[in-house]
């Protein structure tokens, strides 16, 4: 009983410093996937450079092109921007995670 109360606060520090955060990037990492296939980010990068709505009647086949990256262009745009604000809320999630236990530790001695 006494090993295990003296192993309680490194299994804690394992846990919270180790482990959770491992877990934190696994589900970051998923909900980001999952968000590039929602916005279709790499659906718009691959199809670029083909005509808006695949159409290839004769003299429309430019115009459809030049419309197409600029629709994408826009779209694309949106999406990274989305992408970053959600890269930046994960980030500061991470860190106020790591930093409660020093915080709840350090006003301790305030």
């Amino acid at each position: 009983m006494t090993a295990l109360l003296m192993q309680l606060p490194l299994l804690c520090i394992k846990f919270w410093f180790f482990e959770a955060p491992n877990r934190l990037y696994t589900y970051f990492a998923s909900l980001n996937s999952s968000l590039l296939q929602l916005f279709s980010l790499p659906l718009l990068v691959k199809t670029f450079f083909k005509p808006i709505k695949n159409e290839y009647r004769e003299g429309l086949v430019g115009f459809s092109i030049v419309m197409g990256m600029a629709v994408k262009s826009v779209l694309i745009v949106v999406d990274l921007l989305f992408l970053f604000i959600v890269l930046t809320f994960e980030l500061l999630i991470l860190l106020v995670f790591l930093l409660i236990p020093i915080a709840s530790i350090g006003m301790l001695f305030i």
